[in-house]
């Protein structure tokens, strides 16, 4: 069991605390990107899809 006597101890994490909190951080904001990535592309990919229907449509039409 590990006991820390304060909270530097317990940031330094026994001489791995960047690894553990950069490690940490990284995940965090992957996590945070990774949804926003996510909508933006569906956003474009819907209004590419579109604009490739009004283009087939008009196609056709002609």
């Amino acid at each position: 069991m590990i006991h820390w006597n304060s909270l530097a101890d317990f940031l330094a994490m026994g001489g791995y605390g960047f690894y553990v909190w950069g490690s940490f951080g990284l995940t965090a904001l992957i996590m945070i990107v990774e949804p926003i990535a996510v909508a933006r592309n569906r956003k474009s990919t819907i209004a590419r899809l579109k604009r490739q229907l009004r283009a087939e449509t008009r196609n056709t039409a002609e």
